[in-house]
């Protein structure tokens, strides 16, 4: 069973739906058993880091995504779900989960593209992403694709090699992480058509290591 976590960050129903349409069980939960004994966490969301985190450690659920963490447990991250991995936001001033080093800056309001012309905040709408490595989540995921963002913080990691793909949106951030048995993405999988619901099959065959 795949435990999808609710910490009332919202977001939750397409990526069950998504599952659902893929022919994969999943269950929304804020139970910290349940999650400790599913095989699988995906752990979506989008809102305020300092919010987010209030309610992960209130609902005990900051424990149950360290704990799968370090059992191995294969762990998807989704928008919020990426930002709170990371030691700390500039949202809120939050500390965040640790999971992997660096924090969580957000886009300069005077953030411009290639031409001077000046950038919207929050990044909103498709973007590609440039994939640094291979990783089995990718598989059979055409490198031109594009993804959903909605988004004005994104992770910055002190190890680049925790960067598994990168995107443009004025300046070139980090669009996906990768440690061990978590992968994170900061665009939504759900909503991003073919090339999304190729990465959430993929997440539901892995088993949590970087090599097939």
């Amino acid at each position: 069973m795949i435990a999808i976590i609710d910490y009332d960050a919202g977001n939750l129903t397409s990526v069950q739906k998504a599952l659902a349409y893929l022919g994969h069980p999943s269950v929304i939960t804020r139970d910290p058993e349940q999650v400790a004994r599913a095989e699988r966490v995906i752990f979506p969301g989008v809102g305020a880091a300092g919010r987010a985190m209030a309610d992960l450690k209130r609902l005990k659920l900051d424990q149950a995504i360290l704990a799968s963490f370090d059992r191995k447990k294969p762990i998807l991250g989704i928008c919020l779900g990426t930002q709170v991995v990371m030691e700390w936001s500039e949202e809120n001033d939050t500390t965040c989960l640790g999971i992997i080093r660096g924090g969580v800056p957000r886009f300069s309001d005077n953030i411009l593209d290639s031409e001077g012309r000046k950038l919207k905040v929050p990044h909103m709408g498709w973007n590609g992403v440039r994939m640094r490595k291979e990783h089995p989540l990718f598989e059979g995921v055409a490198r031109e694709s594009e993804f959903y963002f909605v988004h004005a913080y994104y992770p910055s990691p002190e190890n680049h090699d925790d960067v598994l793909g990168e995107t443009s949106y004025g300046t070139t951030f980090a669009s996906v992480l990768a440690s061990g048995s978590l992968v994170a993405v900061q665009f939504h999988p759900e909503k991003s058509g073919m090339p999304g619901l190729k990465i959430l099959s993929n997440f539901c065959r892995w088993g949590g290591k970087e090599s097939a």
